[in-house]
C-alpha cells in the first residue's frame, strides 16, 4: 500500500511539473499565454492530490487544514486558468497580472506542500 501511495505522490509531482513547466516556458518566452498543457498539469495534480487526501495506507493523521488550503489554492489556479483562456480566446492575450498570478499561486501551493507540516 505504501508503494502505491508513493506512485500517486510521483504522479502528483508530474502534474505540478507540467503546470509550472508550461507556465515557465511561456514566461521565459514572454508570451503570457495560457496553454492546454497547463490545464492538463492542473488536472493531473488535482486528481492525484485528491487521491492523496484519502487516509489510505498511512499510520498518521492527515493535516486537513493544510489539505483545505491547498484545495482552495488549486481551485483559484483553475479559475485563473479558465479566465485566462477565455480572455485569450476573446482578446488574443492574457493580462500579465493574471498570468503571473498563475505562476505565483502554483509556487505557493508547492511551498505549502513542502513547508507546512
Amino acid at each position: 500500500m505504501e508503494t502505491l501511495r508513493h506512485i500517486v505522490v510521483f504522479v502528483h509531482l508530474i502534474g505540478f511539473a507540467l503546470l509550472f513547466g508550461a507556465w515557465a516556458v511561456e514566461a521565459v518566452n514572454r508570451r503570457f499565454d495560457v496553454t492546454r498543457l497547463m490545464s492538463y498539469g492542473l488536472l493531473i495534480a488535482g486528481v492525484a492530490g485528491l487521491a492523496l487526501a484519502a487516509p489510505w495506507g498511512i499510520e498518521y493523521d492527515l493535516n486537513y487544514a493544510k489539505l483545505g488550503v491547498k484545495l482552495v489554492v488549486l481551485v483559484a489556479i483553475g479559475a485563473l486558468l479558465g479566465i485566462g483562456s477565455a480572455r485569450q480566446k476573446r482578446n488574443g492575450s492574457v493580462p500579465p497580472a493574471l498570468f503571473w498570478s498563475i505562476g505565483a499561486l502554483t509556487l505557493v501551493n508547492a511551498g505549502i506542500a513542502v513547508i507546512w507540516r
